[in-house]
């Protein structure tokens, strides 16, 4: 069985897939890289195949018809043999060194018997046509070079969530969890990331950069034009975050608080781009949101909107537009856009 199953989605990904890839190879026979080719019309197929060739034992390239990066997640999932899973985007890659590193600590704690649910490691946003880099690290949140429980975790800085690119989660635990992102459907990192956590119970956090987050294409799902273009798909991710947790059940306090602020980040977002859009069909959306909330857990509504900017969002005044602007910041924090 190979130790970490890496997934890269590729679609129309032949200008750039290469680095993903080579990035990962370093891990030798340690890693299995599954390249999902999600209905391309490029050479991505081609490239995929090629990688095959010349790394069978390492590589697997699985072509499907186009269902989107969810879809691409989850087929990789269905053929993933390791033990951990990881999704790199195509245009994205891993730091080799950190790689590397990662490995062995999984290796020492597999060898010793200790399976933990999930492994963090800090990413990068690299802005490359602006030469500038951001680390995000969870140093102030979770403790080093041991294994952790949710009892051990403190608070998380604002803009410095887990999102799919920090974590790596023990395989069968996504199995277990029943975990499928819908088709056809952008920004299902958000799911990825939330709807496992509550199965988590042991982590691990190794404090080294290692995902390195591409930002700077026009055509990037989470710019702020196609954020609002693609908001009918950020509410449906939104809806099934709130429909994949009972939340309030859950009996660690700090898993539970985690959660709340997490889905209240989400909540935000998705409120900030149906107010910027302006119109009164997307003020009506925003509004069934909240009530979809609401219907789905009165208390856990309550929570929500009374964190991060809550109840705000609801405002239906223009004398709220500062505090939007004031949500839409925290988004571009997120995001990292603009």
């Amino acid at each position: 069985m190979k130790l970490l199953t890496a997934a890269i989605p590729c679609y129309n990904s032949a200008a750039y897939m290469r680095k993903a890839i080579e990035s990962i190879l370093v891990g030798g026979e340690d890693v299995e890289i599954i390249i999902v080719n999600d209905g391309s019309k490029d050479e991505t197929a081609e490239i995929a195949s090629e990688y095959e060739k010349r790394y069978p034992t390492i590589v697997k390239a699985v072509n499907q018809e186009n269902g989107g990066h969810g879809s691409a997640v989850n087929t990789g999932l269905k053929n993933a043999t390791g033990m951990y899973y990881k999704v790199v985007d195509s245009d994205d890659w891993l730091d080799e060194e950190a790689l590397l590193n990662v490995l062995k600590v999984l290796k020492e704690m597999v060898t010793e018997g200790q399976y933990v649910d999930m492994f963090i490691a800090n990413y990068v946003y690299e802005k490359v046509h602006e030469n500038k880099q951001k680390v995000i690290n969870y140093t102030s949140a979770l403790p080093q070079h041991k294994v952790f429980t949710w009892d051990e975790v403190g608070q998380f800085q604002q803009g410095k969530f887990m999102l799919m690119h920090s974590v790596i989660y023990r395989t069968e635990l996504l199995r277990e969890c029943k975990l499928e992102l819908p088709k056809h459907t952008f920004y299902v990192d958000n799911i990825f990331v939330y709807q496992p956590l509550r199965y988590v119970k042991t982590m691990y956090y190794m404090n080294v950069d290692l995902y390195r987050y591409f930002i700077g294409r026009d055509d990037q799902s989470i710019t702020e034009a196609n954020m609002i273009k693609r908001i009918d798909q950020q509410l449906r991710v939104n809806k099934i975050m709130i429909d994949s947790a009972d939340v309030m059940s859950i009996e660690s306090e700090k898993l539970q608080r985690y959660m709340i602020k997490y889905l209240g980040i989400i909540m935000t977002v998705s409120s900030v781009y149906l107010i910027k859009e302006g119109s009164e069909e997307s003020l009506q959306k925003r509004d069934d949101l909240w009530k979809y909330l609401e219907d789905k857990d009165s208390e856990l509504s309550k929570k929500v909107s009374a964190g991060v900017l809550g109840t705000t969002m609801k405002f239906k005044s223009k004398a709220g537009h500062s505090i939007v602007k004031m949500g839409y910041s925290i988004s571009k924090k997120i995001f990292k856009f603009g």
